[in-house]
């Protein structure tokens, strides 16, 4: 369903069990990232109705995420530490186009998210078949389902408005996927959820 072409490495799970705490803190800023990219799409495009509405409700799940994701890292007695870079999401960023036009940011800007929440699925899916954890295991089985959903409401915006605008929406995810496996295929050697 998600078309990525380079699967994550299972020892990328490993890394992640061996520092629960550092990844924890570093799922909860994705959440709050995933949150405040919705609000920026909101903020650069209020014209596009369909757009504001899912995306406020996708910022208010993305935060019930953070939320969630901070609750279990108190649960574990551990404090959530300071944010960390993404350099998977900065080099997936470059990916979208800013000088071709509005309606050719607005297709990659959606693409680049669909790109982040396909690969949260994935990683999720293999956390929640490899952690040792059993709540922690349920946890990362609900995102997933739940970055699927976003995975594909980021798709389904990206054609509605890409096409409307006569742009090759299924052409241009392509590229983003053969791109995506050139950048992932650098990552999955630290205990993040991108690294």
């Amino acid at each position: 369903m998600l078309g990525l072409k380079l699967a994550t490495e299972p020892r990328w799970a490993e890394l992640v069990q061996s520092n629960l705490c550092e990844a924890m803190t570093d799922h909860a800023y994705c959440e709050q990232k995933a949150a405040s990219n919705a609000i920026s799409l909101i903020v650069h495009f209020p014209e596009k109705s369909e757009l504001v509405s899912l995306m406020a409700k996708l910022a208010q799940e993305e935060m019930s995420h953070f939320e969630a994701v901070h609750q279990k890292i108190l649960e574990r007695g551990w404090t959530l530490g300071r944010e960390r870079k993404d350099e998977y999401v900065n080099e997936v960023m470059k990916l979208v186009r800013k000088d071709k036009g509005r309606d050719v940011y607005l297709m990659d800007r959606l693409l680049f998210a669909a790109m982040i929440e396909a690969r949260s699925c994935e990683r999720f899916k293999l956390l929640s078949e490899r952690v040792d954890d059993p709540d922690l295991a349920q946890f990362y089985r609900e995102l997933m389902a739940s970055e699927a959903g976003h995975y594909t409401t980021f798709i389904k915006l990206a054609k509605t408005y890409a096409q409307a605008s006569g742009l090759d929406v299924d052409g241009r995810w392509r590229e983003f996927l053969d791109e995506e496996a050139k950048i992932v295929g650098a990552y999955g050697v630290k205990e993040t959820m991108h690294g």
